[in-house]
């Protein structure tokens, strides 16, 4: 039994439930921001407001987006392919950014989540990376095959 879809059915729903957390999230804090009137190095609130709104569906949809190649990639059970790949090693780096920082500034739990997430998603992309490659041919030093019979020379190179 291979673990590859089930590995990116997780990644599909884990990136889902990040995207609507990280958006619902971001925009909690731009109401607060909002209604307690804050200011940041005199900047202003409704902006640091509007911006906070704006980051919050802008990276919920990125991982949205990034959710809905694992998705793609569980229903073919395919290895994702150019853009696909790329917004997926891209999540991947951003998770362990996030990682690294919410070490520091959330606590343990933040960074468990945020590398089992990177680990999902680094699975999700190895398990899918193994192609079918043809066994090297090896030949005896005495040119003679298993069974004892000679072994032919490989096919000299043509030039055009």
């Amino acid at each position: 039994m291979s673990v590859r879809r089930p590995v990116a059915w997780t990644v599909t729903v884990v990136l889902f439930l990040e995207a609507v957390g990280v958006a619902a999230l971001n925009w909690f804090l731009g109401i607060v921001v909002d209604r307690q009137d804050m200011s940041l190095a005199g900047l202003d609130p409704d902006a640091m407001s509007v911006s906070s709104k704006i980051g919050g569906v802008v990276f919920g949809l990125y991982f949205a987006l990034c959710a809905l190649v694992a998705l793609l990639v569980a229903l073919r059970d395919r290895a994702p392919a150019g853009l696909g790949r790329i917004l997926l090693i891209s999540a991947a780096v951003v998770h362990g950014l996030l990682g690294a920082f919410s070490w520091g500034l959330v606590g343990p739990g933040a960074f468990v989540f945020m590398i089992v997430v990177l680990g999902l998603i680094v699975l999700l992309l190895m398990t899918y990376d193994t192609r079918e490659r043809p066994a090297p041919e090896t030949r005896p030093e005495d040119g003679r095959g298993d069974d004892g019979s000679p072994v032919s020379p490989p096919p000299a190179p043509t030039t055009p």
